[in-house]
């Protein structure tokens, strides 16, 4: 019995040995184990020193092998992928709040790529949940940090994609441009600021149209999404792609310079070329081109960037041979003479071709809204039944000199409709350089001289800024005008800086006052106090006053009680071709009879 308690009481002792030994293994666990089965990291950072130190469990939860437990906050900071919205040291740096002594809370995601993996594995892009406290030093600025960091890719990328699913293109599943130039934007912010530099590169597949016309606009939207798939496996975590346009797609590669750009470019060339596109329609060849600036050195702004990698593309299309172009100053200077030589070449064929004609709009009596005069607008007929603007022309016909035969021609057809409708009057716009030009009035009085009669029906209108630039000039221009029996109005008046002894010397027959100051009338208290007093101006010199860009019945309503003589704008009338205006004037004077 004794031998059988002994023995009895030794296999309690090691039961309760076991016990211990379980209780202890329970009562002390391994928090390296703990923080990573849930995918969590301490960490402690000194922002005095940039010192960062994490807990030896950091590499595992990452999946960055490489990974320095210890470390700064400027070295970590270069695993940061550009995709991310922000970062621990913005939000702790940028914080507003003040540490009382208990430490100010922040929690902040961002996106951390391995990069001395194969950055081009979109695998390499983890995205991290950053929870801390930061306490405040003697000067009340942060001084030290401290947390936990975990992975929440997948939730991330979940929750992302349901919120941000505007800004991608449903087709190929890029970002859209809005989007794409939204984050280069802020990308060359921070390149401005702190140093670094980037590539954007824009890729055009050639003749797609060509494509549509031939197999289809569904295969076309294959070979698009095909495309952006082969482009998409060459760019790394840190790139980003978008769809540009249509058959444009634009690349952002990070920390990458002019010969990298060229050896990057080469190589989506390659990729894109290699085989024929697998698509329901069977393999179909297609090619891209490509265009390249570098960044910040090529671009101040992000738009100058896009435009240059504009320039670099049409380059590359033009290149017999070459596929890809680097941006170049000369490119922009030869783009540009190139678009100037065109519109010149359309200038002078439409002069040629009588493809230039006159679109009107009413200038009505604020009191009773009669018809006054119309203004006569150029519009250039393109041959397809559409028109070109002025804006689009007028800029390369000033530098070119190609104006002054813009501005004779549309002399010539006012007076030709004037001398077919004998009420008509109208008003027609001269460009500084006519009204500099001392054979202005000589052609003038020529074009005039064979119609005396109708001269009193033609006003020219000139730029209160034509006249401010040369008052001399100006002076005898509108004296040799009026000695041809025309009227002369100023227009954009209010826009310059024209004195009252100026103006009173130039004896004008009509201001049109600016309508930049009339659009806002109801909304801007300064520009009533700028009309208002542009108006009383004109009524102590007894010059007729009229108020352009009136759009609606309010303003027209305030311009006459404060002694405006005639409107012009949208809410009267818009600039019609010449027939069809007067028809539509015509059946409203016939409304107004009839009742």
């Amino acid at each position: 019995m004794a031998e059988l308690k002994l023995r009895d009481g030794a296999e309690d002792s090691r039961v309760e040995a076991g016990a211990d030994t379980r209780a202890e293994a329970w009562a002390m666990p391994d928090p390296r184990m703990i923080l990573s089965s849930i995918g969590e990291v301490v960490y402690d950072w000194d922002l005095v020193t940039d010192q960062l130190s994490f807990g030896p469990n950091v590499a595992e939860v990452l999946n960055f092998p490489g990974f320095a437990a210890h470390s700064t906050g400027r070295a970590f900071a270069e695993y940061l992928s550009p995709a991310s919205p922000s970062s621990r040291y913005e939000t702790v740096m940028g914080s507003a709040e003040s540490d009382t002594g208990r430490g100010i809370g922040y929690r902040v995601v961002y996106g951390l790529v391995d990069k001395e993996r194969d950055a081009r594995a979109r695998s390499n892009l983890v995205w991290i949940e950053d929870n801390g406290r930061w306490f405040a030093g003697s000067d009340g600025h942060p001084a030290h940090a401290h947390g936990t960091i975990r992975v929440i890719t997948d939730r991330y990328e979940a929750e992302w994609g349901a919120t941000h699913q505007p800004h991608f293109d449903p087709l190929t599943g890029a970002l859209t441009r809005s989007r794409f130039k939204g984050q280069v934007a802020n990308v060359l912010t921070d390149c401005q600021r702190k140093g670094g530099g980037f590539a954007i590169l824009l890729v055009g597949i050639d003749d797609l149209v060509a494509l549509n016309h031939s197999y289809g606009y569904d295969i076309g939207d294959e070979i698009i999404a095909i495309v952006v798939n082969r482009l998409r496996a060459q760019i790394r975590a840190t790139d980003l792609i978008a769809r540009y346009a249509g058959n444009k797609f634009a690349v952002f590669l990070e920390s990458c310079s002019s010969e990298q750009m060229q050896a990057a470019a080469q190589r989506f060339l390659d990729a894109t070329e290699a085989v024929p596109f697998a698509t329901a329609a069977g393999q179909i060849a297609a090619s891209v081109r490509i265009g390249g600036v570098v960044a910040p050195q090529q671009g101040r702004t992000a738009q100058m960037l896009f435009d240059h990698a504009e320039a670099a593309l049409e380059a590359a299309r033009g290149i017999d041979g070459e596929r890809f172009a680097a941006y170049t100053e000369g490119l922009v200077r030869q783009d540009a003479r190139v678009q100037i030589q065109k519109v010149s070449d359309g200038i002078i064929a439409a002069l040629n071709q009588s493809r230039i004609c006159l679109a009107i709009q009413p200038i009505v009596s604020a009191r009773t809204g009669e018809l006054f005069l119309h203004e006569a607008l150029m519009r250039i007929a393109d041959g397809l039944g559409n028109f070109i603007l002025p804006a689009d022309i007028l800029p390369v016909a000033e530098k070119t000199g190609l104006i002054q035969l813009i501005d004779h021609r549309m002399l010539e057809l006012a007076v030709q409709e004037l001398a077919k409708n004998p009420a008509l009057r109208l008003a027609i716009n001269v460009s500084r350089t006519a009204v500099l030009d001392s054979h202005w009035p000589g052609r003038l009085r020529a074009t005039c001289a064979p119609h005396k009669d109708l001269v009193a029906r033609l006003t020219i209108e000139i730029t209160e800024a034509c006249a401010f630039a040369d008052l001399d000039a100006t002076r005898k221009a509108i004296t040799a005008m009026k000695a041809c029996g025309v009227q002369v109005a100023m227009d954009d008046f209010g826009s310059g800086h024209m004195s009252f002894r100026d103006l009173r010397d130039l004896r004008v027959d009509l201001l049109k006052i600016d309508g930049a100051f009339v659009q806002n009338l109801a909304r801007s208290e300064d520009d009533r106090f700028y009309v208002r007093t542009l108006v009383e101006l004109a009524r102590h010199l007894d010059i007729p006053t009229v108020a352009e860009w009136v759009e609606d019945a309010e303003a027209a309503a305030i311009l006459a009680d404060w002694g405006v003589d005639y409107l012009q704008g949208h809410h009267f009338g818009p600039a019609q071709a010449l027939d069809q205006a007067l028809l539509s004037r015509r059946s409203a004077d016939r409304r107004d009879v009839h009742g």
